[in-house]
């Protein structure tokens, strides 16, 4: 019997920060993208005779169309992740996902090149869309398949705290790009968070081009060497239900996301004239909370059971939707301040477990597929969507914000419900068998 690969050997801490590097900078593009949609791109790269609330939706739908190639993009690097190895598409994906970055940083405004500019934008953005398709299942699994027996979900957190990252270096540029005035950075202090992303890729290509590949795939490669299925038709043979009731399991960790923090701030400047670096400032905090807190709750999900860290954070949404956008109108510093940082701690609960239990849902020679179709075809209808359908019920509403938090309650309420469903679809994994799984779901109270 040969000895077990090198990659059985790689330490999880190593792994985990080799996801948590990549992630972090592939986010912080994606998110520079939503804050720039926000409070940016409508000015930059559309007419100035438009009206401002359709400059408003067409910066927002720039950055919706990212979300339209996510799920190919995890369909082509799942296909790749589960048939040659996880590394190679981690650091194919962030290759891309800097240099469309980069690009657009260096893009002409509409009053440069006129419609032109906002084609190159959506190009470029699709390509950001196809890249971050694939970088999510391959982070996720890498941190994963390497964590100890019992630590999957705390492990497979690393890769997730790469939103929070990303998000806090983000939106920390553009607060810092802020203080040099209007005029500045709508001519050109906007750009420099795009141009400095490629510092960031080149400090993430060192950690993944050392990274060893995962231990499952040495299994995979002997036991489907021959397999002639692709994953994608077998995922939707096998495991459709999964996938389906995923989608909506993570429709508020992505589409409800978007919603607290490019909604919120579009809303809070245009609507209700707060001042942008105040609302910058908030989140930059609320994502330095996410970032602590997300590895312990993680901690705490591999004790008490995943699926029960992420319903209670589902239903903490339900309870702070209301009072989060109601206090905008009260212009107090601290009480926005408080329920941006009270909502960011609820939804911190919902990112690091939804890996472990998204992976536990697939069979490994599919698991890359299947995890980035639940998680990229969410994105596509839920991210991409959910800051568009904001916008429009806020402006059929008069600009009252009652109606996108009824939105962000019933999708947090289906939530709470397929979340509890995927414990029961569960499936065995390498080492234990069915009775396995079925104890293991009695001892955590399922």
């Amino acid at each position: 019997m040969p000895t077990q690969p090198a990659a059985t050997r790689q330490s999880p801490y190593r792994a985990a920060f080799a996801a948590l590097a990549g992630t972090s900078i592939e986010w912080y593009d994606f998110y520079a993208f939503a804050t720039a949609a926000a409070i940016v791109f409508d000015d930059v790269f559309f007419p100035p005779d438009m009206s401002p609330y359709l400059k408003t939706l067409s910066a927002f739908a720039t950055f919706a169309v990212g979300f339209l190639l996510r799920p190919l993009g995890g369909i082509v690097f799942g296909h790749i992740g589960d048939r040659v190895g996880r590394k190679k598409t981690l650091v194919i994906t962030l290759v891309m996902m800097g240099v469309a970055s980069f690009a657009i940083g260096l893009l002409p405004t509409y009053s440069q090149v006129g419609a032109l500019a906002p084609v190159l934008l959506i190009a470029l953005r699709l390509i950001q869309g196809v890249a971050i398709g694939g970088e999510w299942g391959g982070a996720v699994l890498i941190a994963v398949e390497n964590a100890p027996p019992g630590k999957a979900a705390f492990f497979g957190s690393f890769a997730q705290l790469g939103s929070s990252v990303g998000a806090l270096l983000s939106t920390g540029a553009f607060s810092l790009m802020n203080l040099f005035g209007d005029d500045a950075f709508m001519s050109w202090g906007w750009r420099v968070p795009f141009l400095a992303s490629s510092v960031l890729v080149i400090v993430g290509l060192v950690v993944r081009v050392k990274l060893e590949e995962s231990p499952v795939m040495s299994e995979v490669r002997d036991e489907h060497a021959a397999e002639q299925k692709l994953p994608v038709v077998e995922v939707f043979q096998r495991a459709w239900r999964t996938v389906l009731i995923g989608v909506f399991a993570l429709a508020t960790a992505t589409g409800g996301y978007y919603v607290v923090t490019s909604f919120l701030l579009s809303y809070g400047t245009g609507d209700l004239h707060l001042s942008e670096s105040m609302l910058l400032n908030g989140l930059t905090l609320a994502a330095f909370l996410e970032l602590l807190v997300t590895p312990w709750l993680s901690w705490l999900a591999d004790r008490v059971g995943p699926h029960k860290v992420v319903i209670a954070g589902l239903a903490g949404v339900i309870v702070l939707a209301i009072p989060q956008f109601m206090v905008l109108g009260t212009g107090s510093v601290v009480l926005i301040w408080l329920l941006m940082l009270a909502m960011r701690l609820v939804m911190s609960a919902l990112y690091g477990p939804i890996a472990s239990i998204l992976a536990e849902g697939f069979a490994p020679h599919v698991r890359y597929t299947g995890i980035s179709l639940s998680y990229q075809v969410c994105n596509m209808v839920f991210g991409g969507l959910a800051p568009l359908a904001a916008v429009s019920l806020a402006a059929a509403a008069g600009g009252h914000y009652w109606p996108t938090a009824l939105m962000l309650m019933a999708i947090s309420a289906v939530g709470i419900w397929c979340t509890a469903r995927l414990r029961r679809l569960r499936v065995p994994q390498p080492g234990e068998g069915v009775a396995a799984v079925t104890e293991r779901e009695v001892a955590s109270g399922v």
